[in-house]
Parts: structure tokens; C-alpha cells; sequence
């Protein structure tokens, strides 16, 4: 089976996007600013790679996407947050993301790192929602949030943002770069894939299996997201190329070279796409998301 797996993406792509909107209302009130400070972000133009491989996990263990739409946008709210956050001066200070200039660039660094910590809290209030899934088992909704929760904290985004900067201009082997890839970008991928899994009803094998392919997709993407920053341009990226050189950011490319770092990324994608050998049709959604994931030029 072949699949056009850009029209798949525009179509969940609309999809996330209308639950979306429906969650936040129109500004008004004095909520307004923050709101809007949110929508600005929110609506910037994501991919929304994260919730797409929610949606596409839970397909892949026979649920239904209807039913993980909410935590699938979560996972949207806490990548938006970090995209933020990342951006503020006293981290990457960053004045184009997406095409467009920078949260704290429109709304002042104090309201976007408000605008941040909102999309952070409102996406925990979205999963701890008990409508999610009818007959869901509250212990797979806890699950669920316990694997985002730990993804997104200490013991995975964050700390891993935390070794970005501490390391930051120093020269650190291999396996630092990894432990630095697969916590900052690759913990929260690998857990949008397998939340979906448990909220879709899979079982512990098919849970352990896309947690694998996930955790082989997150640090692919991360390196796929190093490259095009030394081999794209800023206008099809849609935010700055070249900063990781300038800041001797540590990554795959800088450590081992381009070509190594590509072959790299095409063994990780070939192996998480081999983790999912056991699963029926269903779970081509997921393959072809693993290729795409370093075919993509922003």
C-alpha cells in the first residue's frame, strides 16, 4: 500500500485545528490579552506532528481518533509553550518563529511567558478531562498523563533544555548529544505515540512497541531538525537557519558531520518503522510519518 502522506497530514491537520479553536474563545474580558497572546502562538502555522502521531497511534491499536482529539491538542498546547519559552530572550532569543516574529516580540516578554505558562496549564486540564473516551478506564487516563507529564517536565523537555544550555559552546562526545536530543525534543514525540497507544486501548505489547517506534522517531526528527538548519534557508524554515553554528548549539551534524548525521536519521526511521512489523494496515499512518519525519524541508 502507498500513501500520500502530505494529504494525510493537511487532513488531521484541519482536523486539530478545528478542536482547537473550539477550545479557546474569542478574547473578550480581561482574558483577553492573554488569550490572544495564546491564539498567536497556537495559531502560528504548527505542523502539529505531535498530535497527528497521538491521533495516528490510537488508529493503530484499533481506537478511534474522535477519542484522544483532546489530549492530541494537550500535546499541541505544551509544544507551543515550549516554542515560547524557547524563544524569549533569556534562552535562544529568537525573533522569527514560523514565519512570523516572536511571542515576546509582539506582546513584551512578560505576557509571552505568561502566554506560555496558560498553554502549559490549560493543556493538563484538557487531559484530565473524564469525557476523553466513553467507558475509558481511569487508569489509562492516568497513564496517559503520567507519560506527558514526565515527557514534558524535568525528566524529559525541560531537563533536557536545561543540558542545551548548560553544554552550550562546549565540545561533549556522542552520547551527550543524544542524552541531550532524546530528552529535549525526542521524550515528548516518543510520548504524543504511545499516550495514544494507551488511550486508544492498545495492549502492553503493542504500547511497548510504539513506545520504541517513537522514541526512534524523536531523536530522528531532532536530527533532521539539526541539518535543515545548517542546509536551509529561513524563509521555507520559517525561523532564523544557521543559529545552531553561530551558538555552537551541540548537535548530531556539528559532532559527526552532515552525511554521518543523515545516515544516522535514516537508520533510526528504518528501525522504529521495524518496530511496527507486527501491526496490521492500520498502523501505516505511523510508518509513513516516520519517513516524513526527515524528508521535510521545514
Amino acid at each position: 500500500m502507498t500513501m500520500d502522506i502530505k494529504a494525510y497530514l493537511r487532513e488531521k491537520r484541519i482536523i486539530v485545528d478545528k478542536a482547537l479553536k473550539d477550545i479557546f474563545p474569542e478574547p473578550e474580558g480581561y482574558t483577553a490579552e492573554i488569550v490572544a497572546a495564546m491564539d498567536y502562538s497556537l495559531f502560528a502555522g504548527g505542523k502539529r506532528v505531535r498530535p497527528i502521531l497521538c491521533m495516528a497511534a490510537a488508529e493503530a491499536v484499533g481506537g478511534v481518533e474522535n477519542d484522544v482529539l483532546p489530549l492530541a491538542c494537550a500535546l499541541e498546547l505544551i509544544h507551543t509553550y515550549s516554542l515560547i519559552h524557547d524563544d524569549l530572550p533569556v534562552m535562544d532569543d529568537d525573533e522569527l518563529r514560523r514565519g512570523k516574529p516572536t511571542s515576546h516580540k509582539v506582546f513584551g516578554e512578560a505576557l509571552a511567558l505568561l502566554a506560555g505558562d496558560g498553554l502549559l496549564t490549560e493543556s493538563f486540564r484538557l487531559m484530565a478531562r473524564m469525557d476523553l473516551k466513553p467507558g475509558l478506564e481511569p487508569s489509562s487516563l492516568l497513564r496517559a498523563i503520567a507519560l506527558v507529564a514526565e515527557a514534558a517536565g524535568y525528566q524529559g523537555m525541560v531537563g533536557g533544555q536545561v543540558l542545551d544550555i548548560q553544554w552550550e559552546g562546549q565540545n561533549i562526545d556522542t552520547s551527550l548529544v543524544g542524552l541531550i536530543h532524546r530528552h529535549k525534543t525526542g521524550a515528548l514525540i516518543a510520548a504524543s505515540a504511545t499516550a495514544g497507544a494507551v488511550m486508544g486501548g492498545g495492549n502492553e505489547e503493542e504500547i511497548q512497541k510504539i513506545e520504541e517506534y517513537g522514541g526512534k522517531v524523536g531523536l530522528a526528527f531532532q536530527i533532521a531538525d539539526d541539518i535543515l538548519d545548517i542546509e536551509g534557508d529561513t524563509k521555507t524554515l520559517g525561523k532564523t537557519a544557521g543559529v545552531d553554528e553561530k551558538r555552537k548549539k551541540n548537535t548530531y551534524p556539528a559532532a559527526i558531520g552532515i552525511e554521518p548525521s543523515k545516515s544516522m536519521a535514516r537508520q533510526l526511521i528504518e528501525e522504529a518503522v521495524n518496530a511496527l512489523a507486527s501491526f496490521r494496515a492500520e498502523a501505516n499512518p505511523l510508518k509513513y510519518l516516520a519517513g516524513y519525519i526527515i524528508e521535510r524541508k521545514r
